[in-house]
């Protein structure tokens, strides 16, 4: 089994019963310390729902993952919790997020409804991180929907509160209200790093979270300045896109449904990648959205 690796988590609540969150000391390996720790390494789940989602969950957790990523959008709450449920493993060792859509924006009890519905559906009795999933800047409610967040932190039915999808701009408003998210979850690969996204988040003290972190379909990973160093290094394409992430801080989430390629996508904390080669995978940045990220100003749920 793979060792995971850890990242702390700013502006988080450590009086729940999750353990990871309860010793005292800061071990960025181990996921102990004085706050909330979250794996670097998680498993997407969007769009696998029901058994199919749930079996996927459960040998990603078999296979050392801690980590795991749904939403109320993605209809898997309840997938994803029956196989943290069932795995056998302590609920104070798994990490889940979950992210609530446009409709719970607004005072606390609103997003408290949202929340409690969602681990209703889950079958959990809290989530260790809520986002919220898209900004919906039209809706003018998003600061709001984080002051509330902020105040349910208190609750026990969250540990940590951030954000998905959110551009500089979103996240300087939250930071004008006296807001700090813990996390900015958002599309980001080497050829649509969203560089800007990501220093706005570094210099407010932010963690990114990046989902779709090695592409959809196979061009990235056949891109031979990634291709050439999996062959150096004896690792494979994704792999070697997935150190990119946690080498630089990234938290990364990629989805799998195959065992194998789980198993795969969490080793990547044995191996390190050089200096000259981070660099070849930041020169693939495009610079412009790629056709699978969605604009945060215009889209939303």
């Amino acid at each position: 089994m793979v060792t995971q690796r850890y990242a702390p988590l700013s502006g988080t609540n450590t009086n729940t019963n999750s353990n990871p969150s309860s010793n005292s000391g800061t071990d960025s390996n181990s996921g102990t310390g004085s706050t909330v720790q979250i794996p670097l390494i998680g498993l997407g789940t969007w769009p696998m729902t029901g058994d199919d989602c749930t079996e996927a969950v459960t040998s990603a957790l078999e296979a050392g993952y801690r980590h795991v990523d749904t939403a109320e959008n993605y209809r898997n709450e309840d997938a994803v919790g029956r196989a943290v449920v069932g795995s056998g493993i302590s609920r104070d060792e798994i990490f889940v997020t979950s992210k609530f859509n446009r409709e719970w924006h607004g005072p606390v009890d609103t997003v408290r409804a949202g929340l409690e519905a969602g681990l209703e559906r889950a079958g959990l009795e809290y989530f260790d991180l809520y986002l919220v999933h898209w900004p919906n800047p039209d809706q003018g409610r998003y600061v709001q929907a984080c002051e509330s967040l902020a105040e349910l932190t208190e609750s026990g039915l969250i540990r940590s509160w951030g954000v998905s999808n959110f551009k500089p701009a979103h996240l300087q408003r939250v930071l004008e209200a006296g807001l700090v998210p813990s996390v900015n979850q958002i599309h980001c690969q080497p050829v649509d790093a969203q560089v800007d996204v990501q220093e706005a988040n570094a210099a407010a003290g932010v963690l990114t979270a990046a989902y779709t972190p090695i592409g959809r379909g196979s061009e990235l990973l056949d891109r031979p300045e990634i291709t050439s160093i999996a062959s150096r290094l004896g690792r494979t394409p994704a792999q070697v896109v997935l150190r990119w992430h946690v080498q630089q801080g990234r938290i990364a989430i990629p989805k799998s449904g195959d065992p194998q390629r789980q198993r795969e996508n969490l080793d990547v904390f044995s191996f390190e990648l050089a200096a000259d080669e981070v660099a070849a995978i930041d020169g693939l940045d495009a610079g412009v959205p790629s056709e699978t990220r969605q604009d945060a100003d215009a889209f939303g749920h």
